[in-house]
């Protein structure tokens, strides 16, 4: 099964509304994968420094530490934002390898899920409306995200499992459907010198789209050449740092829809999840096509 969503607001007027919207979309996808659930949300940045997403692997992790730890590698204070067992590290865009060698010194008690000027990541095991309200997405803002839900139906119900992957800055991916050839791919992208932290097959398509775009493609391009590449079958949402793009595999059997206004783009797997966004009933409504990419971008 599995739920996807996705919002790109138009209307920068709305952008504090943008994580209210995505906890009723994400809500009604529950019945969709109640095993685990996550999001990524594109907000503010800070200029000359990138946001690294830790994911705590045990409860009651000592963030403030980390950050103090971070500040004295780096040699400037960190910032961290902490939501239940994710923390958010603001560093100097320059001192990220550093902040990254010593996060993952720690060892397996952290993981870093994430990386950007503006993108965020939160993911747990669970149901999807209980996973937002844990982080308090409804309280987040910003110009675009996604969001899905996960049924567990060939692996374990971890958060290591759960969607979105990311594999670049500011990049993320979510998916539903699944990828026969991503064993192959996996080890074809190791050998271009990408790691990989699971065996879920989303995090490969994320991986490949991250290594086409180090070739020089653009996003578009990048989803394009997916479609000779990747085996299986599979819809796309993929985030960036400016824009939110859409792909269904040549057969399409996952469904789609996507809604249309002046003030955004919306996508959910089945229509319920658009139903409750303002002015959805004057939207232009309609099922993306088979091996088409769909982009829109900020200006």
């Amino acid at each position: 099964m599995c739920g996807i969503v996705g919002l790109f607001l138009k209307n920068k007027a709305l952008e504090p509304e943008l994580g209210k919207m995505m906890s009723g979309m994400l809500a009604t996808m529950c019945d969709r994968g109640p095993d685990s659930a996550g999001f990524a949300v594109y907000g503010a940045g800070d200029s000359g420094h990138v946001k690294l997403t830790v994911r705590a692997m045990s409860p009651n992790f000592d963030f403030a530490s980390l950050a103090g730890r971070l500040s004295e590698a780096v040699g400037s204070s960190v910032a961290v934002d902490v939501r239940e067992s994710h923390g958010i590290f603001t560093v100097p865009e320059d001192a990220e390898q550093t902040a990254r060698k010593t996060i993952e010194a720690i060892g397996d008690d952290v993981r870093i899920v994430g990386s950007g000027t503006r993108m965020e990541i939160y993911k747990e095991v669970g149901r999807p409306d209980a996973v937002a309200k844990r982080f308090h997405l409804e309280k987040m803002s910003g110009s675009h995200g996604i969001a899905h839900t996960r049924m567990a139906t060939e692996s374990a119900v971890t958060t290591d499992g759960a969607h979105p992957f990311s594999t670049g800055r500011d990049q993320c991916l979510v998916h539903n459907g699944s990828l026969s050839n991503h064993n192959a791919l996996r080890r074809q992208l190791k050998r271009h010198g990408l790691s990989f932290e699971t065996d879920n097959d989303t995090e490969v398509a994320a991986g490949y789209l991250t290594w086409r775009i180090s070739q020089g493609d653009s996003l578009g391009d990048a989803l394009k050449h997916s479609l000779d590449d990747l085996d299986g079958f599979y819809t796309f949402v993929v985030g960036t740092e400016d824009g939110f793009g859409v792909l269904r595999d040549p057969i399409a059997c996952k469904p789609a829809v996507m809604a249309e206004t002046d003030d955004y783009v919306a996508f959910g797997s089945e229509y319920r999840a658009l139903a409750g966004l303002p002015g959805i009933e004057k939207a232009h409504v309609w099922e993306p096509k088979p091996a088409t990419v769909y982009f829109w971008e900020r200006h």
